[in-house]
C-alpha cells in the first residue's frame, strides 16, 4: 500500500505533513527501517562516504515522536540502486495518472484524487508477482506500531510583528492582519500550504502560503475598519484588486457600488458598500451576493436592506422544505417581513388605533332639509 500526497511547497513542513497523513491512512508506524534519500528536510549534513548523517533538529524530533529508524541511502549514483524501486513505481503513478495534468480548484481536491487512486491500486499487482498491493499490505499491517496518542505540530512557529501597513512578513513574503493589530507582535504557524496567524489563542488570519518570493496576499476584510474611516481608498485599494482576482468581490458587488455612488455620492455611497462589506463577517458570502443583487433589483442602496435580503436568502436555505404563502400584494410595492423574521420580533404592545377622535367631526354636519 503506497500513499501519496501533493504540496505546494517542499520544505520541512510539507515532509512532515507528508507523513503524519501516510501514517494515518496505514494506521500505524513502520517497525523496520525507513528508506530515504538525503533530502534537506531530514539531513542537515552527510558524514564522509559512511551512512552516518547529522540530522535536521526538528525531524530528529518527529522521528522521536513517531519511533521512525531511518536508514540513508548513498548519496549521487552510487545510491540509486538502493530505491529503485520506489522510484519506479512513482513514475508508474505520474504517467498514468498525472498525464495530462488533472484539472483541480485546489490542491485539496487534487489530494482526495489521489487518495482515491491510491484506493484502486490496492487491487493492482505489480509485474509477475502472486499478490496484489492490498493483499500484501493485509498481511503487513498487524505488524505496524500504533500511532501515538498526541498529535506532532508539523508548523514551524514565528512571532513577526505588525507593520503600520497591518502586514508581517514571513520567508520573504508578506500577508495581511487585521488593522487592530498594527504594532504588535502576533504568532504565526506556517504550514506546508497555509499560514495561520495567531493573536494570544485567537485565531485572526488564515491565508494561503505564498511560495515565490516578495509576494504580498491581502485579505481586503482586514482592512474595512481603517477603509470606512477613509473611504476614498477603497477605489485604488491593492486588497481591492485581489479580492476581485480570487472571486470575493463580485461583478454584483461593482454594480450595487457603482448605483450607490450615483445615489448618495462618492463618498457615502462608498462607505455604505463597506458597511455591506462587513456584513461578510456575519452572513455567508453566496448569501451576501444574493442580498445585494436583491437589493439592486429594488433600488435598495443601503447596508441594512441588503442584510434583510440577504438573511431572507440564508432562511430560505435553512428552511427548503417550507413553502411559504404568497406575498399579498402592496401598493407601496415594499415586500412582507419572512414568518422566519416575524416570529423571532419582539411583541408589539402599542395600543390598538381608535377612530374616537372623529367622533367631533359628526357634529359638524349639516341638518337635512326636507323640501
Amino acid at each position: 500500500m503506497v500513499q501519496r500526497s501533493i504540496f505546494a511547497s517542499a520544505g520541512q513542513e510539507a515532509f512532515f505533513e507528508g507523513h503524519v497523513h501516510a501514517l494515518n491512512v496505514l494506521g500505524g508506524v513502520p517497525t523496520g527501517k525507513v528508506r530515504y534519500d538525503n533530502l534537506r528536510a531530514a539531513v542537515a549534513q552527510v558524514l564522509g562516504l559512511s551512512r552516518r548523517r547529522v540530522e535536521a533538529e526538528r525531524w530528529t524530533a518527529f522521528r522521536s515522536h513517531y519511533g521512525l529508524e531511518a536508514f540513508y541511502c548513498q548519496p549521487g549514483i552510487r545510491g540509486a540502486h538502493e530505491k529503485g524501486g520506489v522510484e519506479g513505481q512513482i513514475g508508474w503513478f505520474r504517467r498514468n495518472h498525472l498525464v495530462p495534468v488533472p484539472e483541480v480548484d485546489t490542491l485539496a481536491d487534487l489530494n482526495a484524487m489521489i487518495d482515491r487512486w491510491d484506493q484502486e491500486d490496492d487491487n493492482r499487482r505489480i509485474h509477475s508477482r502472486t499478490h496484489t498491493i492490498g493483499e500484501y499490505f493485509a498481511t503487513e499491517q498487524p505488524l505496524l506500531a500504533p500511532l501515538p496518542e498526541d498529535p506532532f505540530e508539523t508548523g514551524r512557529l514565528s512571532t513577526p510583528r505588525v507593520d503600520r501597513y497591518s502586514q508581517i512578513c514571513v520567508r520573504m513574503n508578506r500577508y495581511s492582519v487585521p488593522v487592530r493589530l498594527i504594532g504588535r507582535t502576533v504568532r504565526v504557524m506556517l504550514h506546508a500550504s497555509e499560514l495561520v496567524v495567531y493573536d494570544g489563542r485567537e485565531e485572526v488570519a488564515r491565508h494561503e502560503r505564498l511560495i515565490a518570493r516578495g509576494a504580498t496576499r491581502l485579505e481586503l476584510d482586514h482592512y474595512l475598519e481603517a477603509l470606512i474611516r477613509k473611504p476614498g481608498a477603497l477605489p485604488g485599494a491593492t486588497a481591492l484588486d485581489q479580492a476581485r482576482a480570487a472571486g470575493r468581490f463580485t461583478p454584483i458587488h461593482d454594480a450595487w457600488w457603482q448605483a450607490s455612488v450615483k445615489a448618495h455620492g462618492e463618498r457615502d455611497g462608498t462607505r455604505a458598500l463597506i458597511e455591506v462589506l462587513l456584513l461578510s463577517r456575519h452572513l455567508p458570502h453566496e448569501h451576501l451576493v444574493t442580498g445585494l443583487a436583491a437589493a439592486l433589483q429594488s433600488g435598495a442602496l443601503t447596508s441594512d436592506a441588503v442584510a434583510l435580503e440577504a438573511r431572507k436568502a440564508a432562511d430560505a436555505d435553512t428552511e427548503p422544505d417550507e413553502t411559504p404563502p404568497p406575498a399579498p400584494s402592496s401598493q407601496n410595492g415594499h415586500a412582507p417581513l419572512p414568518a422566519a423574521v416575524r416570529a423571532r420580533l419582539p411583541p408589539d404592545k402599542r395600543p390598538l388605533p381608535s377612530v374616537a377622535h372623529y367622533d367631533q367631526l359628526l357634529r359638524l354636519r349639516r341638518p337635512d332639509h326636507n323640501i
